[in-house]
C-alpha cells in the first residue's frame, strides 16, 4: 500500500517546521504526554498542542487517552509510518539543538522512573512473595516463548501488562506491541521499564480486562499472564481476548494450577485459587479457540508442600466461520507434567 501524491505532501508540510520536527524526532525513542513535551522544548501548552494536533492530523503520530492523560507516539506502521521513519533517519543528531532536547528528554524519564519506582518499591514484598512460591521466573519465561512459538507477530497485546516484563521478553517476536493494564501506577511502571529497556516498538495504554478497546481481528497474538485469579469472570476476559484474534491469531495464558493457599485473597487479592485446566480449556472452546497445548511446571519435587504449579495453555482462533464451529472436532491435547 502507497500514500497519495497529496498524503506525501501533507505529511512532509507538518514535518518541515522545526518545533514539530523536534517533536517527532522525541517520539522515535519514547511515548510522551504535553506536559512532559513542554518542559523539554520550553514552550507553552497551547503551542504543543497545537503542533501535536496537526503532526496527527497528518498521520505522523497517533494519541492514546490514559485517564484524563494523552500519551502521543511516532506512527510506525503503514506507508506514513515508513515515511516517517525515512525522514527522521536523515537527521543528524549530533545537532546541538537535537542533543539539548534529548538531554531534556532523559531528564524527563529519570524522574518518572523514579516515580514509578518508588510504587514498586512499596509492592515489592508483594511480588517476591508471590514469587517464592512457584518455579523461577526465569523457568515460566522460557515455557512462555516456547509454548507461544516464534513469530513473528505482527500486533502482539499484553492483556494486564503489569510492570511490562511480557512486553520485554517477547520484543524480539513483534512488529509493534500493546500492554494494557487498569493500574496508573503500575503503568506509569512499565513505560519506564520498557524505555529503559530500548522497546521503542510498544506502547502501554489504560484499558479494561473485559473491555480491551481493540478491533475486532486486530492482534495475531494475545499474553493474559498471572491475571485470570484477579478477576470475578475469567471466562469474559478470555471471550475479549479472544474477539481481537485474528484467524489463526494465538493465545497464550499462564496462571496457577488449583490450590489451597488461601492467605493469597487477603494478601494478594487472589478472587480465584488457581484453574482446573479442564474449565480453562472449555473457556478457551467456548470462545471460537483451538488448544494447542497445555504445559504444567510444577514445583520442585523436594520441597512442594505450600507451593504452586503454573500452569500455560495456548490456543488458536479458528480459521472458520461461526456457524460450523460447532461441528469442528477439537483434537484432545496432551497435559505435558
Amino acid at each position: 500500500m502507497s500514500l497519495s501524491s497529496q498524503s506525501v505532501v501533507t505529511i512532509l508540510k507538518a514535518a518541515a517546521e522545526p518545533t514539530r520536527l523536534r517533536i517527532l524526532l522525541l517520539l522515535a525513542v519514547s511515548e510522551l504526554n504535553v506536559k512532559d513535551l513542554t518542559r523539554i522544548l520550553g514552550q507553552s501548552q497551547p503551542r504543543i498542542s497545537r503542533h501535536l494536533k496537526l503532526l496527527a492530523e497528518a498521520g505522523l503520530i497517533e494519541r492514546t487517552r490514559e485517564g484524563s492523560w494523552a500519551y502521543f507516539q511516532l506512527v510506525v506502521a503503514g506507508p506514513a509510518g515508513a515515511l516517517a521513519r525515512r525522514l527522521l533517519d536523515s537527521v543528524d543528531l549530533a545537532d546541538a539543538q537535537l542533543q539539548r532536547d534529548r538531554n531534556r528528554a532523559e531528564a524527563v524519564k529519570r524522574e518518572r522512573e523514579a516515580a514509578a519506582q518508588t510504587y514498586f518499591e512499596s509492592h515489592a514484598a508483594q511480588w517476591d512473595e508471590i514469587r517464592s512460591l512457584h518455579v523461577t521466573e526465569s523457568a515460566v519465561e522460557t515455557a512462555m516463548r516456547s509454548a507461544l512459538g516464534a513469530g513473528p507477530f505482527r500486533h502482539f497485546v499484553d492483556a494486564g501488562t503489569g510492570t511490562g516484563r511480557v512486553l520485554q521478553l517477547f520484543a524480539d517476536r513483534f512488529e509493534r506491541g500493546t500492554g494494557i493494564d487498569i493500574n496508573h501506577a503500575m503503568l506509569a511502571y512499565a513505560r519506564a521499564k520498557l524505555t529503559a529497556a530500548g522497546v521503542a516498538h510498544a506502547r502501554v495504554r489504560h484499558g479494561d480486562l473485559y473491555d480491551l478497546g481493540l478491533e475486532d481481528g486486530s492482534a495475531d497474538a494475545v499474553v493474559v499472564h498471572q491475571v485470570l485469579h484477579f478477576l470475578s469472570d475469567p471466562a469474559q476476559a478470555i471471550r475479549e481476548a479472544a474477539r481481537i484474534l485474528e484467524p489463526g491469531g494465538r493465545l497464550l495464558i499462564v496462571d496457577f494450577a488449583p490450590h489451597e493457599l488461601e492467605f493469597l485473597r487477603e494478601s494478594q487479592a487472589h478472587e480465584r485459587l488457581g484453574f482446573p485446566p479442564a474449565q480453562v480449556e472449555l473457556w478457551l472452546q467456548e470462545s471460537g479457540l483451538k488448544v494447542l497445548s497445555v504445559n504444567k511446571l510444577a514445583p520442585e519435587a523436594r520441597d512442594p508442600e505450600g507451593k504452586l504449579t503454573v500452569m500455560l495453555w495456548t490456543a488458536e482462533r479458528l480459521r472458520v466461520h461461526a456457524h460450523s464451529r460447532q461441528t469442528e472436532r477439537i483434537s484432545k491435547v496432551e497435559v505435558v507434567g
